[in-house]
């Protein structure tokens, strides 16, 4: 496969990018072949790509191009646009949603697609069978119902004021009964027959993913200037682990784009005439560790807080990141609709201090070695997290910071085709993740609901209070109420320290200069969306 090139690497660059192809296994590629194929590296792959039962950024990054939804979400994070749905209408009392399609969509295939498929994507969403573990975006259905080929109603038990923009997400995606059959556990994995500006080509796991272009496509959202075909033929996804070679790989012009920022080269990238660097705050995507709030040791309130009171935020979005992401203190940025203003003084801070001091009081007893001891058991909690340099350095960063209180934190690091497996047991006390939302009810759902124990609520947190107020944000029909009820559940999890917050990340996109249409967009930090404007340059 050669790689994406029509232009020559500047001369300078070229010792390096020899260097690079060895590492990865490429071929050297001639600079005038195959103009409008796009290589893009990515540090992790997923373990399907099934829009329904698959949580992973890597899973929605292919699938945003491999399918469509009924709705679209404009740069801006806020504006609903129209998708596979021309137009709709909400019924007065929120129950409603009543939805008109195009009537010019095919599928890869070239079979037509209706409102049967919109139907059967949405009760399939919702059937226990298929354990979605994120079934809730879809609301509390009552039932969908095509009234005529290009027309769906929504129905649901309840309003649900987050319905359009949850049916914006990847989880959305409308697919093909037929497909879904006839690969039985195998869909998502073997193939996939999408409405999307491309089509399923070949996925080897943990290496790349090509997709091709879709040529019937003409119905991409109203934000790009291009609504289909798109202008790129072709897309490898290529998974390469270390951040530095992604790095190099795009300075070299052995890859086109990344938005896996190596962020050492960031002050080297933006100086690079054959390189360009978008970045975009309209973006909410946070790094946090999560303690399984049920497991001996971590199931103390007085652990958990001298544990968030230990890691240095601050020095970790300085030494690891070069200052280019911020800090975190909250479980979601302070900008984002529905933060309780209110937390802002009460943030647990790095204090290591007062966190000795807590695990004084708890029992917890310093040994000799340096950790504490509490009826013979070493506070040593294990921690899960994903290979790859990122949660790597992270958490050995956090390991060291915790040390520094007496707590031996062990790492276990696993590959993104493993990870998603291991982190629904019950085997681990700490957990790496790293997430996107737009609103506090988008995150707090995803996250804190009872029935989304064993994932996503990995930390096992069932709190019928908090099961309460989550129903009370969603059935909200003002603004008011859904903010005092997501407030009231930010209060609750902050204060029993369910989480160590890490960093709030901007999201850049880093690619050659040739390319046109380079735009940021943060739908669950997919920077690249459908791509729909992406072209090299003739």
């Amino acid at each position: 496969m050669p790689l994406a090139m029509n232009r020559r690497p500047a001369p300078r660059l070229r010792s390096g990018l020899v260097a690079v192809a060895a590492i990865l296994g490429w071929q050297a590629a001639a600079p005038s072949v195959a103009a409008q194929e796009l290589t893009i590296v990515r540090e992790v792959d997923s373990d399907r790509y099934d829009p329904q039962r698959s949580t992973a950024r890597g899973a929605s990054e292919v699938l945003f191009m491999l399918g469509d939804t009924l709705v679209s979400l404009d740069y801006d994070m806020q504006t609903i646009q129209p998708g596979l749905a021309e137009s709709w209408e909400v019924s007065e009392d929120g129950k409603t949603y009543t939805f008109h399609l195009r009537d010019d969509v095919t599928f890869c295939d070239g079979k037509k697609m209706t409102a049967d498929d919109v139907v059967y994507t949405i009760k399939r969403w919702v059937d226990p069978a298929t354990k979605s573990p994120v079934a809730w975006r879809a609301g509390k259905v009552d039932d969908v119902v095509a009234t005529s080929p290009t027309t769906v109603e929504y129905r649901l038990k309840e309003p649900f004021s987050e319905l359009l923009y949850q049916l914006t997400q990847s989880f959305a995606t409308v697919i093909d009964q037929a497909n879904v059959e006839a690969l039985g556990e195998n869909f998502g994995v073997q193939g996939f027959n999408g409405t999307g500006p491309f089509c399923w080509g070949e996925w080897q796991p943990r290496n790349i993913f090509r997709l091709t272009r879709h040529d019937a496509y003409q119905w991409g959202p109203p934000i790009y200037q291009n609504r289909g075909p798109a202008q790129i033929e072709s897309i490898t996804w290529q998974i390469v682990p270390e951040e530095n070679t992604r790095g190099v790989a795009v300075m070299t012009g052995q890859s086109d784009v990344t938005q896996y920022v190596p962020y050492s080269m960031l002050a080297q990238m933006r100086s690079m005439p054959n390189v360009q660097v978008q970045r975009t705050d309209a973006a909410f995507w946070t790094y946090f560790m999560g303690f399984k709030v049920d497991k001996p040791m971590v199931d103390e309130e007085a652990v958990r807080r001298a544990m968030v009171m230990a890691v240095d935020q601050e020095a970790i979005a300085q030494n690891l990141y070069f200052g280019e992401v911020q800090p975190a203190h909250s479980y979601i940025s302070e900008e984002t609709l529905d933060w309780n203003p209110e937390l802002e003084e009460t943030l647990l801070k790095p204090d290591v201090d007062a966190a000795n001091a807590l695990l004084d009081e708890a029992g917890w007893e310093m040994g000799d070695d340096g950790f504490r001891y509490k009826d013979g058991e070493k506070l040593a909690p294990l921690a899960y997290g994903f290979t790859g340099s990122t949660w790597q350095r992270l958490t050995e960063a956090v390991q060291g910071d915790l040390r520094r209180i007496g707590v031996d934190l062990q790492i276990q690091l696993f590959d993104s085709t493993v990870y998603w497996g291991k982190v629904a047991t019950q085997e681990f006390d700490v957990f790496g993740m790293s997430y996107p939302y737009v609103s506090a009810g988008d995150a707090l759902n995803l996250y804190f609901r009872s029935q989304n124990v064993p994932t996503p609520n990995r930390m096992n947190w069932i709190n019928d209070e908090t099961d309460r107020l989550l129903d009370e944000g969603m059935a909200a029909t003002d603004d008011a109420t859904r903010a005092q009820a997501y407030g009231q559940v930010l209060r609750q999890v902050h204060d029993a320290a369910v989480w160590i917050p890490l960093y709030h990340e901007p999201l850049y996109l880093v690619g050659s200069s040739e390319l046109e249409g380079l735009k940021p967009h943060n739908i669950y930090g997919c920077g690249l969306y459908k791509a729909l404007d992406l072209k090299f340059k003739s």
